[in-house]
């Protein structure tokens, strides 16, 4: 038989480092769906090509 009493008096670290890096990760994934939503964001706006005032009308 063995003997799991050594075991349950430790504080379970592996719980808190699995939690840890949940956590870790949600904002890894939140900052990256909020970076890809910013890009797609200015892709799909025209450049804004600044009026020269020098330039002849042409027709």
């Amino acid at each position: 038989m063995t003997d799991n009493s050594e075991k349950s008096d430790k504080p379970g670290w592996t719980g808190k480092a699995a939690l840890a890096g949940a956590a870790i990760g949600s904002a890894a994934l939140a900052a990256a769906l909020l970076y890809a939503s910013r890009r797609r964001e200015r892709a799909d706006k025209p450049a804004s090509k600044p009026i020269h005032e020098d330039l002849p009308e042409t027709d």
